[in-house]
């Protein structure tokens, strides 16, 4: 048991008070390169961004020394060294100023205003990103207090995304979206407070040094301004956190009640909507007029689906008519809006297919550009090929390069992206 337990101890890999605290305020000030790379890294993001590049903005969050003076706050805090408080807050407040203007600048010269998915999920922070922030600023504390820093870093650099937030709440304010602005600026202020807490249970665990030894009164109301301040930041996230889980609960039970429940023999269903926020769900079909009763019945299976707050709306797109003669023609009418909705259906697969051949072809290529910076570019696409009447899929990739790449990078290439697409059919073409 003696053994296991110290697996877990840290203090023989602890790194020297001293140099963690002087790594620490090396990373609080933005002047000169520092801040020049702050600002190239705003920009980076707010591309990503605008592009709906995930693996540029993941660059951006890798090059961005937004961590040094939250570190700072919480070490100050932590160690009773006002002058580095004092550094790291009028830091924090520079940097943040400069990146909502900077990336506010960039969004109102920007021609694309669109909000793609990468701006929309920095918009809706909930619990789950307070615990990225803690469990984050605990790796990158942990990390930089000990002697083995190994790679924690750029993962927690990633993990925690200060960039983005910021550039979106800069996105926000540039197309006066101010929820998104809001939205935005809550996370990015979610992973300050938690990486800064996490910083200073750390350090106090570790036992950092005092720098002066605090008087027990001062010592209890800033405990209890930081853990006011923890709360009201905590709160918000839990209750976005349940409206968010609930609202996928809400799509499963309606998916599984349309499925089970909302079947009529004569009727075809053209169209469902499941709404979670408002809590309705609504179905459109087409066929011969459903009666009331059958409505009130369908309604009255709701609670079976833990479903009786929500509001079923059912509407008719046509029905069949009542006089005899029409009834066949209303039939071929039904049986062409079936087959005509079965094409769309078919042809929307493929295009969502070719859509994500094309979408990971240019992922892999952005993830390569980064990995090997000698690569210009590169095209990665799927095919069919033919061999004796036989017909397979195979990936073709032509990667054009600045200069020749060794045999040994171009094995690790090549066996990187047979894992990367989950296929062994594939050919490499390296052209200079």
């Amino acid at each position: 048991m003696n053994n296991l337990l110290n697996n877990f101890r840290l203090q023989n890999e602890k790194e020297d008070y001293g140099s963690v605290i002087e790594t620490i305020e090396k990373g609080v000030v933005f002047k000169g390169t520092n801040l020049w790379i702050l600002v190239f890294a705003i920009f980076i993001a707010s591309l990503g961004l605008n592009v709906n590049s995930t693996a540029v903005i993941i660059g951006a969050m890798l090059v961005s020394p937004l961590m040094g003076p939250i570190m700072g706050l919480g070490l100050g805090m932590a160690i009773n060294d006002l002058d580095l408080l004092r550094k790291s807050i009028y830091n924090y407040l520079f940097a943040a100023g400069v990146g909502l203007v900077t990336s506010t600048v960039f969004f109102l010269l920007s021609p694309i205003n669109d909000a793609h998915s990468e701006i929309l999920a920095r918009t809706a922070p909930n619990i789950y990103d307070v615990l990225i922030a803690l469990f984050g600023g605990l790796a990158g504390i942990l990390a930089t207090s000990s002697k083995q820093k190994g790679n924690v870093i750029p993962g927690v650099a990633i993990a925690t995304a200060l960039m983005p937030p910021l550039c979106t709440a800069g996105f926000g304010l540039a197309t006066l979206k101010f929820e998104y602005f809001f939205g935005a600026f809550y996370l990015f202020f979610i992973n300050t407070v938690f990486i800064a807490f996490a910083t200073i249970v750390t350090t106090r665990f570790l036992k950092f040094p005092y720098k002066q030894l605090p008087e027990k009164k001062d010592e209890q109301k800033a405990k209890r301004i930081i853990w006011g301040v923890v709360l009201v930041t905590l709160l918000p996230s839990l209750y976005f956190g349940y409206d968010i889980v609930q609202q996928n609960k809400f799509n499963q039970q309606s998916a599984k009640f349309i499925e089970n429940e909302a079947v009529f023999p004569n009727d075809y269903l053209l169209q469902k909507n499941i709404d979670a926020k408002k809590r309705v769900i609504t179905l459109t079909y087409g066929g011969e007029i459903i009666e009331e009763k059958e409505i009130e019945l369908l309604k009255s299976k709701l609670p079976q689906y833990n479903l009786q707050k929500a509001t079923l709306d059912i509407r008719q797109g046509f029905s069949y008519l009542n006089e005899e003669e029409n009834n066949q023609q209303t039939n071929q009418l039904t049986l062409v809006l079936v087959e005509k909705e079965n094409e769309i259906q078919r042809f929307k697969s493929r295009m969502d297919s070719l859509n994500s051949q094309k979408n990971l072809g240019n992922r892999i290529c952005e993830e390569l550009k980064i990995q090997y910076p000698s690569i210009q570019s590169c095209i990665v696409q799927k095919v069919l090929s033919s061999n004796d009447s036989l017909q397979s899929n195979t990936w073709i990739a032509i990667i054009n390069t600045k200069k020749n790449l060794i045999k040994n990078d171009r094995d690790k290439i090549e066996e990187w992206m047979k894992v990367r697409i989950e296929t062994n059919n594939l050919k490499i073409y390296f052209e200079e």
